[in-house]
């Protein structure tokens, strides 16, 4: 009797291309997950030293995009926006005064409403002096490193639109991993 050669059956060539099917559903899941992140969870790298000893340069935080989208933004929050002037630059600032607040810096105090802030994060205490109404839809914004710092007392107000979002965290370098939060300006400890 007469035997043909085997033939790779159809199953053989599906078991031979299964490997290279499950790596690119692999590639396409990451790629639709970091873009997916991405699209909640900014990144971003502070350069100067105007939110110091909060934050240095060097390290990268991690910003969330979506926390002004389902509550409103609050004093101490730490924030990532597009410059006023230059909307190409992003900075990172804490917010002090919100829409409606009025901030006077005087004799070394910041206070908001007529109320002086509980700050034990800044580097030392603002050697200028001036009041800020917050006019609707815009922010009032320092620095923690209050005086080398170039922020609303020197250049204005940051509108509500330029917000990138909210920092929570660094996580480079690896020795500084840390969460961010806000702390409440308004309970004074003396």
């Amino acid at each position: 009797m007469f035997k043909q050669p085997d033939q790779p059956s159809q199953n053989n060539w599906k078991k031979r291309l299964q490997p290279f099917f499950e790596t690119i559903q692999m590639i396409v899941m990451a790629l639709l997950l970091y873009f997916l992140i991405d699209s909640m969870v900014a990144r971003v790298r502070v350069q100067k030293v105007s939110m110091d000893p909060t934050l240095v340069p060097g390290e990268v935080l991690l910003v969330n995009k979506l926390a002004y989208k389902f509550g409103g933004i609050e004093h101490g929050d730490i924030i990532t926006f597009h410059y006023p002037i230059e909307p190409d630059l992003d900075y990172v600032k804490r917010v002090i005064g919100i829409p409606g607040d009025e901030v006077i810096v005087k004799e070394g105090t910041v206070c908001v409403n007529g109320q002086e802030l509980f700050e034990p994060y800044i580097s030392a205490p603002p050697e200028y002096e001036g009041q800020w109404d917050v006019p609707d839809n815009s922010l009032f914004v320092l620095g923690d490193n209050r005086n080398p710092s170039a922020d609303s007392h020197v250049w204005g107000f940051v509108p509500q639109e330029n917000v990138i979002g909210k920092v929570f965290a660094v996580y480079w370098p690896p020795n500084k991993i840390r969460g961010i939060s806000s702390p409440d300006l308004f309970s004074y400890n003396p």
